[in-house]
């Protein structure tokens, strides 16, 4: 594809009507520079501050099975965010005619945009948005622009934006159902997908370009609800021989009741001055088998909430008959009467879903070991393959077991009209459905 000279342009950013929301004024301007003494580059807004890791970069642009190398990509420091014009409309210099068009095309065949219902016509009348969207998560990920990779573009333009534009169609419509003056509840999306598919990366990506546009949005995950080391104890200890619940994660590891608790605040963050700590889950304590964390490590939201992001590789599994789930593995009847309760703790809340399907519940060993062995190659403690092995065998089964109907009918308690089943490879890229 032709370089995008658009970006070597002096430009300042402007939103056309497509979008729901605008960036044109100077409190969402995102600056950010890179702290060479501790290896993160800090993102600064009207109201956040983000920290990228440096864990999702490296000193080579490598990608590992195909992957979009967003978590292995050059690090580019000293960024900032410069104000530069926008076209609304194709610049009329031909080379630059032929950059852009190339992106066009780039997105128009894209595999989202018949789901999320946006026409070619939508895109090119929005291209503009398309650009600055894309540039905030070049920046996020400390990506050069100029110089995307085909996995990185698809990454991007195929599957974060389009994402994007999703979730704002949603909190338009959520938010059409109120009246002038009254409180509007943020929309909690859940995200139902398996572990190691890039859901909190895509999460994350989210709730950056939700801060840049000017709304204030939340992220938890169903890990933040585990159960307390004691609780974790008692589990084990009533369950003896259920190698299911030896460790946390699958149903009956998490705090109803805090969970209950959490997310009922979370949707009345409705006015300004309103304040919320989100719990955080240290997987680390006690040798890994996890604790929660000390309250005063918790991240502080504000209301008013636009929007929760709420992520979990279980999120809308529904109970199965007791023979179904025995033919699987017979330790999940117990799991499987524990999901009786999770949708009043948890679906019951999510009014719009997002559902990441994979072809094969092997892929999660796959991403796990990659992610593990990625690790250990930056000096990390990390599992070993057979430790992998093990920590993913406890969950394969209820992937088995809860997957085929969660694809077939839609998470617990949806509605058809608010669900984005995005079908991903290997790659964890999207792939046009089968």
């Amino acid at each position: 594809m032709a370089t995008l000279n658009l970006f070597s342009q002096p430009w300042q950013p402007t939103i056309s009507p497509f979008c729901c929301s605008n960036t044109n004024n100077n409190n969402n301007v995102v600056y950010a520079y890179h702290n060479h003494n501790n290896s993160k580059l800090h993102f600064f807004s009207n109201s956040r501050q983000f920290s990228v890791l440096s864990q999702l970069s490296t000193n080579s642009s490598k990608s590992v099975s195909g992957s979009s190398g967003l978590q292995n990509s050059s690090f580019v420091s000293g960024i900032e965010y410069r104000k530069r014009p926008l076209y609304s409309v194709f610049p009329t210099k031909p080379a630059q005619v032929s950059s852009v068009e190339d992106l066009y095309e780039f997105i128009c065949s894209g595999p989202l945009l018949d789901k999320i219902g946006i026409t070619q016509e939508q895109v090119a009348e929005s291209i503009d948005n398309w650009l600055l969207y894309g540039r905030y998560l070049c920046r996020l990920f400390q990506l050069n622009e100029l110089f995307l990779t085909e996995p990185q573009k698809a990454r991007i333009y195929h599957y974060y934006v389009p994402v994007f534009l999703w979730c704002e169609q949603q909190i338009t419509e959520h938010q059409s159902k109120f009246k002038d003056g009254e409180d509007i509840p943020p929309l909690v999306i859940g995200f139902s997908a398996p572990q190691g598919c890039g859901k909190t990366t895509l999460v994350f990506a989210l709730d950056y370009l939700f801060e840049v546009i000017g709304r204030k949005s939340a992220t938890v995950s169903i890990d933040d609800f585990y159960l307390m080391a004691e609780g974790q104890n008692k589990l084990r200890e009533a369950n003896p021989g259920n190698a299911l619940l030896e460790l946390r994660g699958n149903a009956g590891s998490h705090d109803l009741a805090f969970s209950v608790e959490t997310l009922t605040a979370l949707t009345k963050l409705t006015r300004e001055g309103m304040k919320l700590k989100l719990p955080r889950y240290d997987k680390s304590a006690f040798n890994g088998r996890g604790d929660r964390a000390d309250p005063s490590t918790w991240s502080e939201v504000e209301g008013p909430l636009t929007v929760v992001l709420f992520e979990g590789w279980m999120l809308g599994f529904k109970p199965l008959p007791v023979d179904a789930v025995k033919v699987v593995d017979p330790q999940l009847e117990t799991v499987n009467k524990n999901l009786e309760a999770y949708y009043d703790a948890w679906d019951k809340y999510i009014k719009s879903w997002i559902v990441i399907k994979i072809k094969n519940p092997n892929c999660v060993f796959q991403w796990r070991l990659q992610a593990e062995i990625a690790m250990r190659e930056a000096g990390k403690p990390g599992m070993t393959d057979d430790e992998v092995r093990d920590f993913v065998s406890r969950y394969l089964p209820a992937y088995y077991a809860y997957l085929p109907t969660l694809y077939s009918e839609g998470p617990n308690g949806s509605d058809p009209q608010h669900l984005l089943t995005i079908e991903i490879d290997e790659g964890r890229n999207p792939i046009l459905a089968t």
